[in-house]
């Protein structure tokens, strides 16, 4: 791969990555699906951690498996794009960056929906979202492992000719 290919590569996971961020800032603080309807009267916050995961999984049966799964890995996997495009798009590639920003922008979404009475404050789902960022990098990681190897065996492959 030259040097002008991995340019566009680059460029093109920065727009997916600006998209993404769109994507999920509507979704988490302005979607009528997850119920972002109208202000509430009142603060809503967790701050004990696993309190609302183990309440959903407690009582799977009574909220519905839809709600239970949405809760608990809804939040893992809206936050992978994340951990991926992140090191795709910037120069900071290391994992710790992509759990610190995932939390980072985890705990921003977080305090907006806490402050604007549009959603709760959920320790549990900083705690979700950034395994749900630190997931996305490991698959960017073994991506990038699998595509430096073939990188490596197309130059060793044009050398032999």
């Amino acid at each position: 791969m030259n040097f002008k290919q991995s340019k566009r590569i680059r460029i093109f996971g920065k727009i997916l990555f600006v998209l993404y961020i769109v994507f999920i800032i509507y979704f988490l603080i302005f979607s009528d699906w997850y119920g972002r309807t109208g202000e509430m009267q009142e603060y809503r916050y967790n701050l004990v951690l696993f309190r609302e995961i183990r309440r959903f999984w407690n009582y799977r049966d009574q909220v519905g498996l839809f709600a239970m799964f949405t809760n608990l890995f809804g939040n893992v996997i809206i936050f992978m794009p994340f951990g991926f495009f992140m090191p795709m798009a910037s120069k900071y590639r290391s994992c710790f960056s992509a759990v610190f920003y995932s939390f980072g922008l985890s705990l921003c979404v977080e305090t907006f929906q806490l402050l604007t009475k549009v959603g709760s404050f959920d320790v549990d789902d900083l705690l979700l979202n950034t395994v749900g960022g630190l997931a996305g990098y490991v698959i960017f990681a073994v991506c990038a492992v699998i595509r430096s190897r073939y990188v490596n065996k197309e130059k060793t492959g044009h050398r032999r000719r």
